[in-house]
C-alpha cells in the first residue's frame, strides 16, 4: 500500500489532523467516541513512527519532500519534510508519549463532559508537534510552532470555567508571543542575509555572515527556545499551566512542547557553529534556569508543581548542555569544534528522551495518585499511598530514582553526559548543575517520602485507590522506559547521527564522573530522607522559616517584576500613547485638518456674494497681485 518511507512519513503527519477535524465537525457530542478515534490515531502515529525510525529509512533533501505554498515575487514560502536521525529520535518521542498519555486520559477523563474537546485539543496538537519535528524550514517550522502555542492553550484551559486555569491559559500564551517575536526576527534576518531558511542550506550559507550577525541571529532565534522550554526569564508560564488536565502536563509539559525548544536548538546547530558568544549566553541562560528551578522545587505543596519546576530545571540542564558544545577536545581525526559541538547536541537530545520517559512516567504517576485521592494535590495531606496503590508506588519511584542519577537507570546515563561536558568545559557550570543535582535529589525525594510513606494524612489519602487498566499500563511501560532508556544498545544505531556523537568520559575521567554522580545522588537524597518526617506541616518552613521564605521569596519574585511591569510602566505607557491618539492623531492631525478645511470652505464661500461689482473688485486685485510676481 505505501511503496517508500516518504508516504508513511505523510499519513503519519496527517493523521491527528484528520483527527481533530473528525472530532470537532462530527462527535462534539460523542465524547466515548471521540477518545477512542483520538487514541486509535495515537496508536497509528506511535507505529509509524517507530517503524519509520527504526527501519533505518531515511528520506532528505533530494526527495521530491517541498511543496510551494506561497509565492511573493521573489519570495517562496514552502512546505517540506525533513527526516534524519534528530527528526526520527523525536518522532518516536512524541509517538510514545502522547499514545501513553492518550490511553491515560480514557480512564483519568472518563467522567469528563468535554471529553469530545480534550481528546480533539489532544490530536491538534499533535499534528502541530510533528509539523515542528518534519519542518524542512524555518518558516514551516514557525507556523507549526505557533500551532502548537495555541494547542497548549485550548489544553490548558480546559477547565475554562476555572479562573486560574483561564489565567493560566493567557499567561503561557502571552509568554511564549514574547518569545516568539525574538524567533520571528531571527527567521527574518535568516532570510535577509544568508537568502534562505532551509535548514539543509542554511548550514552552508551561514558561514559568509559578519561575526556580528552570526552572533545575533542564533541569539534571536534562542527566544523562541526561551519561551517554548520556559527558560529564564520566560519561565513564569509553565507552574502555572499545571492548572490543565494531569495527561495534559505529561505530554506538553514535560514531553513535546517545552522540548520542542531543544529541538529547534539542534536543528540549527550549523548557525551556532560560527557563534561562540551566542552559545556562552545559551550556556549559562540554561545553567541559571536549572539551579533556580531546583530552588524553586523545595518550596512546593502541590505535587504537580514540585513535578513542573523539575521539568525547567531539566530543561535547563538540556540548554546548559547544548551551550557546553563549543568544548574544544578532538576525538577520531575530526575537528574539535565539530566532533565537540555534535557531543553538546548528542547530550541535550539524550537527556531530553530519558527525562521524556522518566518525566512523563511521573506526571501520570502523579495523576493516578490525584485520581486515586479524589483530585487532592497537596503532598502534606497525602502519605501512606505505598500500600493503597502499589503499582503506581513502583512504577512512581522508579521516575524518581531516574531523575535524582541512580545508577543503572536512564538518567544516570543521560546526567553523566551533560556533567562531563561542564567538566571538561567550564568550571564554574560543572559546580552549579552538580548542586542542582544535589537540590534535584533533596526535592524529589521529599515529594517521594511525604507521598508515599508514613500514614494516610486526609480522608481522600486514606480512601485512595489504583486506577483501572488504561491508567495503570502506560505507567508499567513508562517505567520500563526509564529503566532501560539509558542504554544506547536498545536504540540499536538507528540514530548514530546524534546519539552517538555524546563525549563519554573515560579512565579517570569516567572515574569522577561516577563519584561525583553517586556524591550528589546519596548527600541530596540522604537529608531529604533524615530531614523530612512524614506530617502535615512543611518541616523547612517550621525548622528554618528564614531559608523557607527567602526561596518562597525567589519563585515569586519574577511574578511580582512582571505584575509591577505591566501596572506600572507599560499600563502607564499604554495611557501615554492613548492620550497621543486622543490629542494628538484624532484631535490635532485628524479633527484638526477637518476644522482648517471646513473654515476654508466657509471663508471660500463668503466670497461668493453675487455682486458684480465685488467680483471686477477682487479680478483687479488678482490681476496686480500676479503682476507684480511676474515683474519680479
Amino acid at each position: 500500500m505505501f511503496q517508500n518511507p516518504l508516504q508513511i512519513a505523510q499519513l503519519v503527519f496527517l493523521l491527528p489532523l484528520a483527527s481533530a477535524a473528525v472530532i470537532a465537525l462530527a462527535l462534539r457530542r460523542q465524547g466515548n467516541i471521540a477518545a477512542l478515534v483520538a487514541t486509535f490515531t495515537a496508536t497509528l502515529i506511535a507505529a509509524g513512527g517507530l517503524y519509520l525510525a527504526f527501519s533505518g529509512e531515511r528520506f532528505g533533501v533530494t526527495a521530491p519532500v517541498s511543496v510551494d505554498w506561497l509565492t511573493l515575487g521573489s519570495f517562496t514560502l514552502s512546505l517540506g519534510l525533513k527526516f534524519d536521525d534528530l527528526s526520527a529520535l523525536m518522532l518516536s518521542i512524541v509517538g510514545v508519549i502522547g499514545l501513553c498519555v492518550h490511553v491515560f486520559s480514557l480512564g483519568y477523563m472518563h467522567d469528563d463532559d468535554a471529553k469530545a474537546r480534550y481528546f480533539g485539543g489532544l490530536s491538534l496538537f499533535m499534528f502541530a508537534m510533528l509539523g515542528i519535528v518534519f519542518a524542512d524550514n524555518l518558516f514551516m517550522m514557525f507556523i507549526f510552532w505557533e500551532l502548537v502555542g495555541l494547542g497548549s492553550y485550548l489544553l490548558i484551559n480546559h477547565y475554562f470555567f476555572k479562573p486560574s486555569a483561564a489565567a493560566a491559559s493567557k499567561k503561557a500564551f502571552i509568554a511564549n508571543r514574547v518569545g516568539d517575536f525574538g524567533y520571528l526576527c531571527g527567521i527574518l534576518l535568516c532570510y535577509h542575509f544568508y537568502g534562505t531558511v532551509n535548514l539543509s542550506e542554511l548550514a552552508a550559507r551561514s558561514a559568509a555572515g559578519t561575526l556580528a550577525v552570526n552572533n545575533v541571529i542564533p541569539l534571536l532565534l534562542f527566544c523562541g527556545a526561551v519561551g517554548k522550554s520556559a527558560q529564564l526569564p520566560l519561565q513564569v508560564w509553565l507552574p502555572d499551566a499545571m492548572e490543565g488536565p494531569t495527561p495534559v502536563s505529561a505530554l506538553i509539559h514535560a514531553a513535546t512542547m517545552v522540548a520542542a525548544g531543544i529541538f529547534m536548538l539542534c536543528r540549527i546547530e550549523p548557525l551556532f557553529a560560527i557563534a561562540p558568544h551566542a552559545l556562552t549566553i545559551v550556556m549559562w541562560v540554561g545553567t541559571a534556569t536549572a539551579l533556580y528551578a531546583a530552588l524553586c522545587a523545595i518550596t512546593q505543596r502541590d505535587i504537580k508543581k514540585v513535578l513542573a519546576y523539575s521539568t525547567l530545571s531539566q530543561l535547563g540542564y538540556m540548554v546548559a548542555a547544548f551551550g557546553l558544545g563549543s568544548l574544544k577536545v578532538a576525538h577520531g581525526g575530526a575537528s574539535a569544534h565539530e566532533v565537540v559541538l555534535a557531543a553538546g547536541v548528542g547530550a541535550a537530545m539524550f537527556h531530553l528522551t530519558t527525562h521524556a520517559f522518566f518525566k512523563a512516567l511521573m506526571f501520570l504517576g502523579s495523576g493516578s495518585v490525584i485520581h486515586g485521592c479524589h483530585h487532592e494535590q497537596d503532598i502534606f495531606k497525602m502519605g501512606g499511598l505505598s500500600k493503597k496503590m502499589p503499582l503506581t508506588f513502583v512504577t512512581f519511584t522508579l521516575g524518581v530514582l531516574a531523575i535524582i542519577g541512580c545508577p543503572g537507570l536512564a538518567g544516570f546515563f543521560s546526567k553523566d553526559a551533560i556533567l562531563y561536558l561542564a567538566m571538561e568545559k567550564n568550571t564554574a557550570v560543572f559546580a552549579v548543575l552538580c548542586l542542582t543535582a544535589v537540590l534535584t535529589a533533596f526535592y524529589m525525594i521529599r515529594m517521594w517520602k511525604l507521598v508515599f510513606l508514613g500514614t494516610t494524612r486526609s480522608a481522600a489519602a486514606a480512601h485512595a485507590h489504583e486506577g483501572g487498566i488504561s491508567m495503570t499500563l502506560p505507567l508499567i511501560v513508562l517505567a520500563v522506559l526509564s529503566v532501560v532508556g539509558g542504554y544506547e544498545a536498545i536504540y540499536g544505531g538507528h540514530f548514530d547521527g546524534v546519539l552517538s556523537q555524546i563525549a563519554h568520559p573515560h579512565g579517570g575521567d569516567h572515574t569522577t564522573i561516577l563519584a561525583v554522580s553517586l556524591a550528589v545522588m546519596l548527600v541530596g537524597a540522604g537529608a531529604a530522607f533524615l530531614f523530612y518526617k512524614p506530617s502535615a506541616d512543611d518541616t523547612l518552613q517550621t525548622k528554618v522559616p528564614g531559608a523557607f521564605a527567602a526561596l518562597t521569596l525567589t519563585q515569586k519574585s519574577f511574578d511580582a517584576a512582571y505584575d509591577y511591569y505591566v501596572a506600572k510602566v507599560q499600563q502607564r505607557f499604554a495611557m501615554l500613547l492613548n492620550y497621543i491618539d486622543l490629542i494628538g492623531i484624532s484631535g490635532i492631525i485628524v479633527r484638526g485638518t477637518a476644522g482648517v478645511t471646513g473654515l476654508v470652505g466657509l471663508a471660500t464661500r463668503a466670497l461668493h456674494t453675487g455682486s458684480l461689482h465685488a467680483y471686477v473688485y477682487w479680478f483687479l486685485g488678482g490681476a496686480v497681485f500676479l503682476w507684480f510676481f511676474a515683474s519680479r
